[in-house]
């Protein structure tokens, strides 16, 4: 489970701690524009685009809710992001490696 990241010690860096989900968002879009998800030959989609997991995210980080965006890239490679929200809607015991300051 996601939430679970927050009990592993040394994954929690200031570089990558938000108070809002918009800076969490620009990071995701980062790497996500960087490593782009692989497209069909047939020219239909192989998953949703950049505009809904963006729209879902800023919807959903707000309320505790984990992202995780997985997909390959053109080369076949597997593709993997995620933001743990601290506090955590699931597991709402488990403290925050690196409170907002």
């Amino acid at each position: 489970m996601s939430g679970h990241w927050l009990m592993k010690n040394g994954q929690a860096a200031r570089a990558r701690t938000w108070t809002d989900a918009t800076g969490a968002v620009e990071w995701l879009k980062k790497h996500y524009t960087t490593n782009p998800p692989f497209e069909r030959s047939d020219g239909l989609a192989a998953y949703e685009g950049l505009d809904v997991k963006i729209a879902y995210a800023l919807d959903t980080l707000p309320r505790g809710v984990d992202i995780a965006w997985v997909y390959h890239t053109p080369s076949r490679s597997l593709f993997s992001a995620s933001v743990v929200c601290c506090p955590n809607l699931f597991h709402p015991t488990i403290a925050c490696p690196l409170p907002p300051s």
